[in-house]
């Protein structure tokens, strides 16, 4: 009978340190996330980064993005899509991340078409096209003026300004961010400085649920 008692107690006390160093665990991930998110968030946004939604909105996600991209091209809708869900409680960050030769080019057009107000309708056509003037993952600028025709752009002031040294500059800083916080492919998504564990639509979506959990405490 002592035996069995020692045994269910020595079980118990298993039991009980086994849940006591798994909520060590998680207490340390956790600290660890925040820890991450607060080095991230120098490198994150920049006073020149285009956003979407509420200056003050409590849930951010930082997008790296290339216009070449199929993935990015697929996702794009999917946070327009969170967003149009969550009125007001969303911001979108778009940095570039011009992995694919030739997309800096692309990027710089839709530079220019910001400085005319233009920039998201410019890069919703120029994702919607994206096969067009990316054929087998290779961006051809010239190919894609014709996408932008009906978005009362002024294109010539378009082909002038892509080439202002403020444009190099963007570009050369969002490719220095993204190479510091270790980006490699696009899209990476950040939200509230955290980056995804590993990417997907699920850990997207559980990540922005959270976020804004957390905001309605």
């Amino acid at each position: 009978m002592k035996q069995k008692i020692l045994f269910a107690l020595a079980a118990i006390a298993l039991l009980l340190a086994f849940a006591l160093g798994t909520l060590i665990y998680k207490s340390q991930q956790s600290e660890q996330s925040a820890q991450l998110a607060e080095s991230n968030r120098a490198n994150l946004v920049r006073m020149h980064s285009p956003t979407l939604g509420r200056a003050d909105a409590p849930v951010e996600i930082v997008e790296f993005l290339d216009p070449a991209c199929e993935t990015c091209k697929a996702f794009y809708p999917v946070v327009k899509q969170m967003m149009a869900a969550n009125p007001d409680r969303i911001r979108l960050v778009l940095r570039y991340a011009p992995f694919h030769t030739g997309s800096d080019q692309v990027v710089a057009i839709l530079e220019a078409a910001r400085k005319q107000g233009k920039l998201w309708p410019a890069l919703e056509a120029i994702l919607a096209s994206q096969a067009a003037w990316a054929p087998n993952h290779r961006p051809q600028a010239d190919l894609v003026w014709r996408h932008l025709e009906g978005l009362g752009l002024d294109l010539e002031r378009v082909r002038i300004d892509m080439a202002a040294p403020e444009v190099a500059r963007v570009i050369a800083q969002d490719l220095e961010d993204a190479r510091v916080l270790n980006v490699t492919k696009t899209p990476e998504f950040f939200v509230n400085g955290r980056p995804l564990p590993s990417f997907g639509y699920e850990q997207l979506k559980k990540l922005v649920d959270e976020a804004l959990a957390s905001a309605r405490r």
